[in-house]
């Protein structure tokens, strides 16, 4: 974990569970699953079979689903895919 996509300068881990302690769950589980499922999507490269295209649709849309979540709590938190600075 970074302390800011910009600025790629690692934070201990106690710091990064003291930050995560003062989030509800809810928003610290959709910024896990943004992460898996930018990491997917990224993991396909064209040109993509049948079913690779439905593997990649699906994590686009955990995605999506996520970063609904984060967008509402703070925009700031939007990942993208492949936009993985950890």
């Amino acid at each position: 974990m970074t302390a800011s996509p910009l600025v790629p300068v690692p934070i201990p881990d106690r710091v990064a569970a003291l930050i995560g302690s003062c989030m509800p769950i809810g928003i610290l589980q959709a910024e896990v699953d943004a992460e898996c499922a930018a990491r997917e999507v990224y993991r396909f490269r064209a040109p993509l079979c049948t079913e690779d295209q439905a593997d990649r649709e699906h994590a686009l849309a955990a995605l999506a689903r996520a970063n609904k979540v984060l967008g509402a709590y703070n925009p700031g938190l939007l990942l993208r895919p492949g936009a993985i600075w950890s």
